[in-house]
């Protein structure tokens, strides 16, 4: 019987079968093969249920897709030229921010890639970059504000680590505070890079007029940051009150005051986002009913003693991680990846000693370079895609920007300090 599902499973997978299907299918043969209830199922979604950061998912995502839907890509494009244009290689700068700052407020990559990155490359090739480099720049900064709060792929794995519950504890508000010094240090990194490169580009000349007029039509979207990351990094109000925040001010703001997003457009919006909110409820309330079944069947226990007798030095245990990160970044969704490993790695690197936000950190850093990592990066082909170039052209344009990146990645795998700073205060 328990062969005869394996099979179906398999057959499943072979015909595409969601991931949420495949998850849930491998924890119930798993449970039936070890004689334990199916009880346990429900017990598990309803704890999910349960979780009271959950409701950050949903509003926060719908926050995202609602920004991306105005004109908010355009005036943060234009504000950070005005403010950022003046310095050697400025506008390239202001991409690296400007892409990083929308991928925290959408929480999506690819959508930075369309709405900024139409903006960005002819700007870039105009003022003297090569099409190669900006190429390279669009894509590879799609995925810079994964550690940026309020980004849901980091608020994700918090749920999930939380839930595992391997390690010492930690807050959400932690885990945005840990990913400030990595997030800066890319982007620092990456701008220094660009400015050794293209010191020869003419730079604009700061104009205060400008910025003025940046400042103005943008107005009433520069609070919102302002007043989320200072509210939450000063604890004044939770992570999910945040999420309320955010919505119900990104809502009035692009509705009832900028009128760009049209009420009668409001629903498929909120069908949208809600979509997306849906399938990774599935897959996480999925992947806890499986992670569920690892702990009975004490599967990463065994996972760590067979990795400790083949790695006992943690400093080649996290080599090995990139490695296998860097590869699962461009192989799966950021969400899939999520609800899949953690429950897999957390308690083994816990079982070295690293600590689960500087675990989360390293996470997320390598799905950001994995988003473009070749062959089949997410990004790759969303830029392939959206600027008609062959996907070769990609391959050859992100190399440079992911050297820079991996430096950057070797540095916050093995100095837990740039993550784990907030404990010092």
């Amino acid at each position: 019987m328990i062969l005869l599902g394996f099979a179906a499973l398999l057959i499943a997978v072979l015909c595409g079968a969601p991931l949420y299907v495949v998850i849930l299918g491998t924890a119930i043969l798993g449970f039936l093969a070890s004689d334990v209830s199916l009880v346990v199922i429900g017990i598990e979604l309803y704890r999910i249920a349960d979780t009271p950061l959950l409701v950050a998912l949903p509003l926060f995502t719908f926050a995202g897709y609602i920004l991306a839907e105005a004109n908010t890509s355009k005036r943060l494009m234009d504000l950070m030229r005005a403010l950022f244009g003046w310095m050697p290689a400025g506008l390239a700068i202001v991409g690296f921010a400007t892409c990083a700052i929308f991928t925290a407020l959408t929480g999506a990559s690819g959508v930075t890639i369309v709405a900024i990155g139409a903006l960005l490359l002819p700007m870039l090739v105009q003022s003297g970059y090569s099409e190669r480099f900006s190429l390279g720049l669009v894509t590879s900064s799609g995925s810079l504000g994964l550690l940026i709060l309020p980004s849901v792929p980091l608020i994700l794995y918090g749920i999930v680590a939380q839930q595992v519950n391997v390690g010492e504890s930690f807050t959400i508000r932690e885990l945005f505070l840990a990913g400030l010094v990595p997030a800066l240090l890319m982007i620092i990194a990456l701008s220094i890079w660009a400015s050794v490169k293209h010191r020869s580009i003419p730079v604009t000349k700061f104009n205060a007029r400008q910025v003025g007029k940046a400042i103005v039509a943008a107005r009433w979207e520069l609070p919102l940051p302002i007043v989320i990351l200072g509210g939450i990094y000063s604890g004044f109000f939770a992570i999910s009150e945040a999420a309320a925040i955010t919505a119900v001010y990104a809502l009035i703001v692009e509705v009832l005051l900028y009128k760009e997003v049209a009420i009668k457009r409001l629903p498929a919006v909120i069908r949208e986002s809600m979509i997306m909110v849906g399938s990774i409820i599935l897959i996480l309330g999925s992947a806890l009913v499986l992670t569920n079944y690892f702990i009975d069947a004490q599967i990463p226990q065994q996972l760590f003693e067979f990795i400790n007798v083949q790695i006992s030095n943690p400093i080649v245990f996290l080599i090995l991680l990139n490695l296998v990160l860097l590869a699962l970044g461009a192989v799966l969704d950021i969400f899939s990846a999520i609800v899949i490993m953690v429950p897999l790695l957390l308690p083994v690197a816990a079982g070295y000693g690293i600590h689960p936000v500087h675990l989360g950190i390293i996470f997320m850093a390598n799905m950001q370079i994995g988003y473009f990592t070749p062959p089949i990066g997410m990004n790759l082909f969303i830029a392939s895609y959206r600027f008609d170039k062959p996907i070769v052209d990609l391959y050859r344009a992100t190399l440079p920007f992911m050297g820079v990146l991996l430096i950057v990645l070797v540095l916050i795998t093995y100095i837990p300090q740039l993550s784990l700073w907030y404990q010092h205060f």
